[in-house]
C-alpha cells in the first residue's frame, strides 16, 4: 500500500479559498478558518487539492502502520461545505440537536452554509472533536 493521497501541500490556504467562485462560500470558508484556528490554535494548510486543514495527529490504521492526518478541517464541495469532525464524541448528539439545518456522515458535518446553522454550536461541536481527538492522540 502507497502512501495517503492526501496529504498537506505547499498552496497558501488563502490562494485556494480566492479562487473558488461563490462569494457567500468563500466567506464561509473564511469564517470556518477562524472557528477551527480558535479551536485548534493551528495555522490552515491545504491538504490534497481541496481539504483546509488544522493540526497534525498520529494514528495507526488497522496494518499497523501510522499515520499523519489533520485533527480537524473542511473542504467547500459541489453540494455542500464538509466539516471533518471527531466521529463520537461527549455532547456530539445533544449539540447537533441544536445546530440547525445539517446532515451527518460518519465523521463529516455537512452544511449547505454557515448562516443555516447557529455558529456557537458549531464552535462547540468543533472544539469538542479537537479536544476529543488530541486525548486520543496521548493515549497512542
Amino acid at each position: 500500500m502507497g502512501e495517503p493521497k492526501t496529504r498537506p501541500t505547499a498552496v497558501p490556504v488563502e490562494t485556494f479559498i480566492d479562487s473558488l467562485a461563490s462569494e457567500q462560500v468563500r466567506d464561509d470558508c473564511r469564517a470556518l478558518v477562524r472557528m477551527m484556528q480558535k479551536a485548534t490554535g493551528c495555522q490552515p494548510e491545504m491538504w490534497g487539492s481541496s481539504i483546509v486543514g488544522f493540526g497534525r495527529y498520529r494514528w495507526t490504521g488497522a496494518s499497523g502502520k501510522k499515520t499523519e492526518w489533520m485533527i480537524t478541517a473542511f473542504s467547500p464541495r459541489k453540494a455542500n461545505l464538509t466539516i471533518y469532525l471527531w466521529p463520537q464524541f461527549d455532547g456530539k448528539n445533544a449539540l447537533l440537536e441544536k445546530l440547525g439545518k445539517h446532515s451527518c456522515g460518519a465523521g463529516c458535518l455537512y452544511i449547505k452554509r454557515l448562516s443555516d446553522v447557529h455558529a456557537p454550536t458549531l464552535q462547540k461541536l468543533i472544539t469538542q472533536s479537537v479536544k476529543t481527538a488530541r486525548s486520543k492522540e496521548a493515549r497512542e
